[in-house]
C-alpha cells in the first residue's frame, strides 16, 4: 500500500490524511490484539464487553478449548488467552491479568468425576483432554488427599465411552454442568458435591450405582481453599494500562448482564435459565482476590511437589496502577 509522509510544515504528497486514514481503517485487524477464549458458558461474563458490548470490535477474538488457548499463547497465535491455570507454570515468559479469573470457591458443579467406585478404591481414571489444569487437580487430589494411584489417560469427553474403559472419569465444562443439572434433580447431593446415582440419572444404559465427586468441592474440603481454573495470561510487555482497564471493563459489563447471558445460554444449551444463573452467579467466581490467590499459589505448590510443573515459578502480574486503569477507562 502506498504510504504518505508528512513534511516538517504538515504537506504530503498525493494522498489527503482523511483519505490515508480511511485506508488504514480498512485493512482487517490492523493492530489489534488477538485474544483466544474458552468457548465455555463460565467464560461469557469476562468477555460479554468484547462480544456484546462497549468494546466489540476492538480485539481479535478466536473461541476454542481450555487446552488449545494455552497453545495459541504459546505458538504466538493469540497476543492473550484465558489459559487453565497450570500453563502458566509451562510457558515462559508470561504475565497473569490481576483482579481477573475463572475461579470457585465452594462447588463449581462443571468439573466432575463419575466414578463405578468409592474414589479410594479407583485403579483407572480417563481424563478429558479438554482441561489441563482440571487433569493437574485430579492428580494432586488423587495423591494428596484420596491417596490413590491410579492408571491415568486421556479421552475425548464421552461419558459412556470413557466409563467403558475405566473405573472413574473426568468431565469438565458445559458437559459436566448439563450432567450436575440432572443429578440434583435426581439424586441427594451434599454440601461437598458428592452424590450417589443410578445409572440411568447419568445418561447410561447399563445397570449399577455410580458416584459422583465435585472436583472443587474436594479440593475445599482437603485444602479450606478456593480453586483458580483459569487465569488471563499475556506475553510480557502485551498488557498496558488501556489493556487492563478494557479487561476489567469487559468483566465488569458481564456481571451486570448475566440475565442475558443465561437466556441466550439456555436456549443453546436446551437447559433452564434458571438453573445457568445460579451457576454463574452462585459456583464461580470471576475475581482474584487473596484467597483465590493463596488459592492458586497452593495449587501450584502442590503441582510441583509431584513434578507436574517444571518448577514453581513466582507470579508475575501485568503491572498497571489503580489511577492508570481509571485513567485507560475514561479514554
Amino acid at each position: 500500500m502506498e504510504r504518505t509522509f508528512y513534511n516538517k510544515d504538515g504537506s504530503h504528497g498525493g494522498k489527503s490524511g482523511l483519505l490515508y486514514l480511511v485506508e488504514i481503517a480498512s485493512i482487517p485487524n490492523l493492530n489489534k490484539l488477538r485474544i483466544s477464549i474458552v468457548q465455555y458458558l463460565n467464560t461469557a461474563p469476562l468477555v460479554r464487553g468484547f462480544t456484546h458490548g462497549p468494546l466489540e470490535g476492538k480485539y481479535d477474538l478466536s473461541f476454542t478449548v481450555p487446552s488449545q488457548c494455552a497453545e495459541a499463547l504459546r505458538t504466538g497465535a493469540a497476543d492473550i488467552a484465558i489459559i487453565p491455570a497450570i500453563e502458566y507454570q509451562r510457558i515462559p515468559d508470561l504475565e497473569v491479568l490481576p483482579g481477573m479469573a475463572i475461579a470457585s470457591q465452594n462447588r463449581v458443579r462443571s468439573l466432575l468425576i463419575v466414578s463405578k467406585k468409592p474414589i479410594e478404591q479407583v485403579k483407572s481414571l480417563a481424563l478429558d483432554r479438554s482441561s489441563r489444569s482440571t487433569q493437574a487437580l485430579t492428580r494432586i487430589l488423587a495423591d494428596e488427599y484420596w491417596k490413590i494411584s491410579p492408571e491415568f489417560f486421556e479421552a475425548d469427553p464421552n461419558l459412556p465411552a470413557m466409563l467403558e474403559k475405566a473405573d472413574a472419569v473426568l468431565l469438565i465444562g458445559d458437559p459436566a454442568l448439563r450432567l450436575s443439572i440432572a443429578i440434583e434433580k435426581k439424586c441427594a447431593v451434599g454440601p461437598e458435591g458428592r452424590a450417589t446415582c443410578q445409572a440411568a440419572t447419568l445418561g447410561l444404559t447399563n445397570s449399577g450405582i455410580f458416584r459422583v465427586y465435585d472436583v472443587v468441592g474436594e479440593w475445599r474440603k482437603w485444602t479450606a481453599l478456593p480453586a483458580v481454573m483459569a487465569v488471563w495470561a499475556a506475553k510480557r510487555g502485551v498488557i498496558t494500562p488501556e489493556v487492563l482497564a478494557d479487561f476489567t471493563l469487559s468483566r465488569d459489563f458481564g456481571l451486570i448482564s448475566i440475565g442475558e447471558i443465561c437466556k441466550e445460554a439456555s436456549l443453546e444449551l436446551e437447559l433452564p435459565q434458571s438453573e445457568l444463573e445460579s451457576y454463574l452467579r452462585n459456583n464461580i467466581d470471576f475475581h482474584l482476590g487473596e484467597d483465590n490467590r493463596r488459592g492458586l499459589e497452593k495449587y501450584f505448590q502442590e503441582a510441583d511437589k509431584l513434578l507436574l510443573i517444571p518448577e514453581n515459578k513466582k507470579i508475575a502480574w501485568a503491572s498497571a496502577t489503580k489511577d492508570e486503569v481509571r485513567a485507560s477507562a475514561k479514554l
